[in-house]
Parts: C-alpha cells; sequence; structure tokens
C-alpha cells in the first residue's frame, strides 16, 4: 500500500526543499514537470499572499534565468527557493539526509 503525505503549506511553516518542490508539483497543472507563471500564481494564491500575481511575476522575473517562461531546471528552482525565502518569509531548509 502507497503512503502518501498531504503537504498543507503556511508562510510561516519549516519545510525542506524537497517539500517545496512536491508542494509546487500540485499545481502544476499541465502535468508536464514545469512551473508556469500562472502556476506559480495559483500556488501563491493557495497560501491567500496579498498580491500574488505580482509576487508570481516577481518571482519568474528572479528565477527563470533562461527566459522561457518556465520554471524547469535545478538552478531555476534553487533561485525560486531563494526568492520564497527573500521575498515571502518562507522557512525553507536543505534536508540533511
Amino acid at each position: 500500500m502507497a503512503l502518501m503525505r498531504c503537504i498543507q503549506v503556511h508562510p510561516s511553516r519549516e519545510m525542506t526543499v524537497d517539500e517545496f518542490k512536491a508542494w509546487l508539483r500540485h499545481f502544476d497543472a499541465d502535468h508536464d514537470g514545469l512551473i508556469s507563471q500562472e502556476e506559480l500564481k495559483d500556488a501563491l494564491n493557495s497560501l491567500r499572499v496579498w498580491f500574488g500575481w505580482w509576487k508570481a511575476r516577481q518571482g519568474m522575473k528572479e528565477a527563470d534565468c533562461n527566459h522561457n517562461g518556465q520554471i524547469d531546471n535545478a538552478k531555476e528552482i534553487e533561485k525560486l527557493v531563494n526568492y520564497a525565502q527573500r521575498r515571502l518569509h518562507m522557512k525553507i531548509y536543505q534536508s540533511d539526509w
């Protein structure tokens, strides 16, 4: 039997980078493994972040290195994590395992 863990995220909750990635995957509407600005906006709106559309745009500006409109590689995820920590005050840390 497979066990699934529901991840409920609040900006003040601590989470690992892997939990952050898993949370983002819930908003990957087209299941292509990439996060678009619209999907990021939906994720931020789920946290009831004010001006989620603007913060999603700013997050994409900071994280989307190749300017293709998608968060699609490890470097971009790392930059998005940094943005979430600095601008959204989320507590995201590296897993020790």
